[in-house]
């Protein structure tokens, strides 16, 4: 096969990936088969005498999965030059581009080196491995950026990733990497084969696919939504994030906010849901109360017995001496942290924070902090420091003077099922996830975020109030379904009844256990190839 027909065989399965990704519809399926066109490519570049087969292996695989992640996330630039500017967003935009891409053509390449030291299973196992364990690396280091996990492909059809509430969304990544080696080999073996033995494999696969479907349909049609109801008010105030700190005074965003409330609330809700930075002042958590715009918030709840608001706020903390990795060290000898935060106040003096933890790597965070700790000197002479926002180390839930804890979640932190069911486990009995998506503009990326956080609600069994501040907003209940969803760029409020679920489930007890079990295998098989290679010679 000639190199323009595999780089052509490459193309195809970007398109098929790009084809079955959300927020496009009903193509999901596609995501099962969508490997086999590279699987064939590299395959006959493997069995060609070209040199440098490695390499050719690859730029085949590399093209695949750059073309891929570019044009499902083409809209990060957006949200990246918003924030920081163009100068820094060309740079930062190669790590959801470039790098997600590289790790998972390093994995193909590892497959491919392994295939030459064993059997044909044994090396289909590594790919698993290796896939699978470097998605877990873009889940947990630094430069963290999950987007593109396998397993989100499912949000686009929710109905069949059910069993989620078992595996999370490694499982998914597990069912369509070995639904396409099957298909592959199936295609192989229709080729090669004569009589009835080319069907078997078609066969398995076919079992492959049908079985998890019909699992994930027969829980998806037999699901009852458990737990209390509690009425919860959504606002969406669709604040242009470009003027929200400079145009609009923060008394007028706040009257948007409160109104907004009061035209759907009843005298029994209990929770008011409002956005990412929807109150535009920066406060010192230690002097909180002392705020006119929290004594006015007050005086909002007082009108709602129950009532209890989440909001998201810019806060900051004041420490003598350098107690985190985060401070800035400021002229007066003061050291400061600032937070993107979630705020929680009641009909009560109780006041709590949650810090927003998983932080944009470049834009909000300096990856590897410790390690360019040195270089904190420079950075504060310039106002700043190595590692942007302050964070927590752990998750934690906003629990109200009822009794009802919810998870709070910022922005992309809805992309970590793993951190949310470490507060699910830890009494949150609902997730609050709020989220200013206007930076994005109108793009599949905002309909891809609220999409994913439909698995958080499978993996979990706990309902979803998501508040967005330009859209979209919206309810999901246990099994995923969207409900009340508001339309892009609207300034509404919805109200509705969720319940406040206490079941925990296999995946919130045991995590990314997939992920962690082939992460251990993939570095086995790896170091089995340099073995091979050299040890063993």
């Amino acid at each position: 096969m000639k190199s323009k027909q595999t780089y052509l065989l490459a193309l195809l399965s970007a398109f098929l990936l790009w084809l079955a990704w959300p927020p496009i519809p009903f193509t999901t399926p596609l995501l099962l088969i969508a490997l086999v066109p590279l699987f064939i490519a590299l395959e006959s570049i493997s069995k060609s005498n070209i040199k440098k087969a490695g390499k050719r292996i690859f730029l085949t695989a590399g093209l695949t999965f750059l073309l891929w992640n570019t044009a499902s996330i083409y809209w990060v630039y957006n949200a990246i030059s918003a924030y920081n500017g163009v100068a820094v967003a060309i740079p930062v935009s190669l790590i959801p581009y470039g790098l997600g891409a590289l790790l998972m053509t390093f994995a193909f390449w590892l497959f491919y080196r392994l295939s030459k030291y064993a059997n044909r299973k044994i090396a289909y196992l590594g790919l698993i491995s290796f896939y699978i364990a470097l998605e877990y690396l873009q889940q947990t280091w630094d430069l963290a950026f999950p987007w593109m996990t396998l397993g989100n492909g499912l949000a686009g059809m929710h109905q069949l990733a059910q069993w989620y509430d078992y595996t999370g969304i490694y499982g998914g990544s597990l069912w369509i990497l070995f639904s396409n080696i099957l298909a592959f080999e199936a295609y192989r073996k229709f080729k090669s084969q004569t009589g009835y033995l080319k069907y078997k494999p078609l066969g398995i696969w076919a079992l492959i696919v049908i079985i998890p479907i019909g699992i994930s349909l027969t829980k998806y049609l037999t699901a009852k939504q458990i737990g209390t109801p509690s009425n919860v008010v959504v606002v969406q105030p669709n604040i242009d994030p470009y003027l929200k700190l400079s145009d609009i005074p923060p008394a007028e965003q706040i009257k948007i906010l409160t109104h907004l409330s009061d035209s759907v609330a009843q005298t029994n809700t209990e929770y008011f849901i409002w956005p990412e930075t929807a109150l535009p002042i920066y406060a010192d958590e230690d002097r909180i109360r002392s705020y006119p715009e929290i004594i006015g918030l007050q005086g909002f709840l007082n009108k709602y017995k129950n009532g209890t608001l989440i909001t998201g706020i810019e806060t900051i903390k004041i420490y003598p001496d350098k107690r985190t990795i985060s401070a800035k060290k400021y002229p007066n000898g003061m050291y400061l942290d600032n937070f993107n935060s979630a705020m929680q106040l009641e009909n009560s003096a109780n006041v709590q924070f949650y810090h927003k933890s998983k932080l944009v790597p470049g834009a909000e965070k300096m990856p590897f902090p410790k390690v360019f700790s040195f270089m904190d000197g420079v950075f504060s002479q310039l106002g700043g420091s190595v590692s942007g926002w302050g964070w927590q180390e752990k998750p934690s839930v906003l629990y109200a003077q009822s009794g009802i804890g919810a998870a709070p979640v910022v922005c992309y932190e809805s992309l970590w099922g793993d951190w949310i069911g470490k507060q699910v486990k830890d009494g949150a009995q609902f997730i609050a996830i709020i989220t200013n998506d206007g930076w994005w503009g109108n793009t599949s990326g905002k309909s891809q975020h609220e999409m994913y956080a439909k698995l958080r609600a499978i993996e979990t069994h706990r309902d979803v109030a998501r508040s967005a501040n330009t859209g979209i907003s919206c309810f999901i209940n246990q099994r995923g379904d969207i409900r009340q969803s508001t339309k892009w760029w609207t300034r509404t409020a919805i109200k509705g009844d969720i319940n406040l679920n206490d079941e925990i489930t296999f995946y919130v007890k045991n995590g990314d256990l997939i992920a962690k079990i082939l992460s251990a295998l993939a570095v086995i098989l790896a170091l089995t190839i340099p073995y091979r290679k050299w040890v063993k010679k």
